[in-house]
């Protein structure tokens, strides 16, 4: 990894990365009018779990490290709450509901031991 950046060698960043391109894709599959909608909020949200991870890493106390890590767990908990939303509607498949929610579910577990060790 030997990343230049400190968040750039944690393996959650890296997780949390891939499964903002894997929900960007699957995302593209909602209809048109839920473009400023569902989609939307979806794929901010996604995108908000690295970009706190990153920002949370940057020169901050751990408290603030703390919070930005719970920040991007709350994310996480927004993405799993669309993908319900998306399944329920009919918008993707049950096979790619259950590998987006457990891929989801693994990286919280992960994230939740890494702010756990935090001091």
């Amino acid at each position: 990894m030997d990343g230049k950046f400190k968040f750039e060698n944690l393996v959650i960043w890296h997780k949390s990365m891939d499964y903002g391109e894997t929900i960007f894709t699957l995302s593209k599959q909602f209809p048109k009018d839920e473009l400023y909608n569902l989609t939307s909020q979806i794929r901010r949200a996604v995108d908000s779990i690295s970009l706190n991870i990153s920002e949370g890493s940057i020169g901050q106390s751990d408290p603030e490290q703390k919070r930005f890590m719970s920040i991007a767990i709350r994310s996480l908990a927004e993405v799993v709450t669309c993908l319900h939303k998306a399944h329920r509607r009919i918008y993707i498949s049950e096979m790619d509901f259950n590998k987006s929610y457990e891929y989801a579910f693994n990286l919280m577990n992960m994230m939740i031991a890494f702010k756990n060790k935090i001091k």
